[in-house]
């Protein structure tokens, strides 16, 4: 059963949160819900695709897309810097000492919004093309 076009909404309600916590400042969580967006995404694309993928790093599937689908470096890069935020936006055993929210600013937030409106725009492209 293709679920993709759920995922996607889902990806989408995602990154309109990571909008809404960096306008509020939660930068730590908008790091996090960017992350969610994409991950969802590329989700929704494996769905599109009737391929099953479990696990949350970004880069690791999007590596394990069909070849016909090409995949950018700049795109990898975005996910690697998503990949990043599973965790260490959320727990504190992330960093040496500190709260999450404590390594967080709104540069850090907005690169992650960003480079998570990326791969939702490529998910979303690829799924309609196929």
């Amino acid at each position: 059963m293709d679920r993709s076009a759920d995922w996607l909404k889902q990806a989408k309600r995602d990154m309109e949160r990571a909008d809404l916590d960096i306008q509020y400042a939660f930068f730590e969580w908008a790091c996090f819900t960017s992350q969610q967006s994409a991950e969802k995404a590329v989700k929704a694309l494996y769905q599109k695709l009737n391929m099953s993928i479990r696990g949350h790093s970004i880069i690791k599937m999007l590596g394990g897309l069909p070849a016909k689908i090409e995949v950018s470096e700049e795109l990898l890069h975005n996910a690697r810097i998503l990949d990043r935020y599973y965790i260490e936006s959320r727990y504190p055993n992330g960093f040496p000492l500190g709260s999450p929210f404590e390594y967080f600013d709104k540069k850090i937030a907005q690169e992650a919004n960003d480079a998570a409106r990326e791969i939702l725009r490529f998910c979303e492209n690829t799924i309609s093309r196929l």
